[in-house]
């Protein structure tokens, strides 16, 4: 009846969590009914083989217990740590600088082979990925043919110059020859206008070059924390299959006791493949993490090792009011947006000048062979803006301020929209971490239950069947935990970097706002 009460308590445990306070005096009757118990079991004729099974079974036991000391140390939190703020997108130039060249594109950077057994940190990666992910080089080569546009929509149109010949057929007795000078003057101050336009698109294009720039930080991120889990999980299940590996040598030393039964050594050999097969998984998973990470940093042959880092930190609670207030000030999406908005308010101006009629000028000097004189003529053209005064075009323009303005309007909403989904991810897996991990959680309680269900199983009360339940529970709470640091991370990632993400999406992707 005594181990009864013990076994029912365990597991009560397994399905609720057990207490510390609840745990010591279970620990303590079993210690104390244990040994009396397995004292008496034999007969003296056995002593010798008693002796030998005691050592054998120690031996195993201990191994067993180095085991779980293992995987509980590597469940241990490291000191907190917090991700570094990506660089604020770049001032718009003056149009004054605009003119000038283009800076070149940063050589790509190589890991070298001095490094590739070193273990990479995440600013590392970051630095690597702004040197070769090709998305961020195609948003500063869009950048730069903006500035190139801004410089030819300012510039007059060229003087034309040409021949002009009359009464050629008159065997020169008549003929009239010389030489022509046009120019076309712009009026309406239309010149400037288009700059000040494509200032604006110059002013967007940058700021869609910081959210692609953020858009890169944030995979790399995902991919650097995604790699973290992997390594995480792999010394997890490794950690497992050396448990289930002393379990089966634990029953075998019973059977060759004649303490349990075949079937019971057979259930441990089964345990045992299921844990190899998850560690099997869970290096399949590890190479395709290390594959995403190397693509997003633009080094798709870089050679996988380890990354230094560790996804047990604390992370501080995120305030999802101040994160959307953020979203409104900071995000590059809505200063891309409000540059357009200002792009065509001055489109408006560029339309409504349209009709301002330009200036063509042409002067023509020649000599007449039938009067044996020179003369010049001069001409100007101004077309009268009466049937067209651009009223289409500037009934566009109009129109494209609402729509710029509406999509500001959008643009706030959607940032409601994708914040509530990534924070319903972050409450989550904040909700499952801290369940896991505090002192009275789920990992110390089937820990605890682990730990009694073996005693009652060491002394002979309890099955096999128990203890393979008890550490199924163990191995499922301790993957859980592993898969919620994870989830984690991804939507605190997610929602550092502004929602931006998925840099090597298409190109109607990576420039959506």
């Amino acid at each position: 009846m005594f181990f009864k009460r013990i076994t029912s308590i365990a597991f009560t445990c397994l399905v609720v969590g057990c207490q510390s306070s609840v745990i010591a005096p279970i620990q303590k009757l079993a210690g104390l009914r244990t040994a009396p118990r397995a004292s008496h079991r034999f007969e003296p004729s056995r002593k010798a083989h008693q002796a030998r099974k005691e050592e054998k079974l120690n031996r195993a036991f201990e191994k067993l217990a180095r085991a779980r000391r293992a995987v509980a140390a590597a469940q241990q939190t490291t000191q907190p740590h917090t991700l570094p703020v990506p660089e604020p997108p770049p001032a718009a130039e003056p149009p004054s600088k605009l003119a000038d060249e283009p800076a070149s594109a940063p050589e790509p950077a190589q890991p070298s082979k001095d490094e590739s057994t070193t273990e990479l940190m995440l600013q590392q990666l970051e630095h690597m990925a702004l040197a070769n992910n090709p998305s961020f080089a195609e948003a500063r080569a869009r950048v730069d043919a903006a500035r190139g546009k801004w410089v030819q929509v300012g510039l007059p149109p060229n003087t034309v110059i040409g021949y002009s010949g009359q009464q050629l057929g008159s065997n020169g007795a008549a003929e009239q020859q010389g030489i022509f000078i046009g120019q076309e003057f712009i009026r309406g101050d239309k010149l400037r206008l288009n700059r000040s336009v494509v200032f604006h698109e110059i002013q967007k294009a940058e700021h869609l070059r910081a959210a692609q720039q953020q858009r890169v930080i944030t995979d790399v991120r995902l991919a650097y924390y995604d790699v973290l889990v992997a390594q995480r999980r792999n010394i997890t299940t490794n950690q497992l299959v050396e448990i289930a590996q002393e379990a089966v040598e634990t029953a075998e030393a019973l059977l060759e006791a004649q303490e349990v039964a075949q079937i019971d050594v057979i259930r441990s050999r089964i345990e045992l493949q299921t844990a190899q097969l998850m560690l099997k998984n869970s290096r399949n998973r590890s190479v395709a993490a290390w594959s995403g990470l190397a693509a997003v940093v633009g080094l798709p042959e870089m050679t996988p090792r380890q990354l230094k880092g560790d996804v047990e930190t604390v992370v501080a609670e995120i305030d999802a009011t101040k994160v959307f207030e953020r979203l409104l000030r900071e995000s590059p999406e809505m200063d891309a947006a409000l540059s357009d908005v200002e792009r065509a308010h001055r489109v408006v101006e560029r339309a409504q000048a349209e009709p301002i009629p330009n200036v063509d000028l042409q002067a023509i000097l020649q000599s007449d062979n039938a009067t044996g004189t020179s003369n010049a003529n001069f001409q100007i053209s101004i077309p009268l803006p009466w049937r067209n005064r651009n009223q289409g075009g500037i009934r566009q323009a109009r129109a494209e301020v609402i729509a710029a303005e509406r999509t500001v309007d959008r643009l706030a909403l959607s940032f409601r929209q994708r914040l509530a989904g990534v924070y319903q991810r972050y409450s989550s897996a904040r909700d499952q971490v801290q369940d896991y991990s505090r002192d009275d959680g789920i990992l110390a309680n089937s820990e605890a239950a682990l730990e009694l269900i073996r005693k009652g199983y060491e002394a002979g009360e309890l099955n096999y069947l128990d203890l393979i339940t008890a550490q199924r529970t163990f191995s499922r709470t301790t993957l859980a935990y592993i898969e919620a640091l994870g989830e984690l991370w991804a939507a605190v990632v997610e929602i550092e970097g502004m929602l931006l993400k998925n840099s090597l999406g298409s190109e109607m992707e990576a420039s959506q706002y």
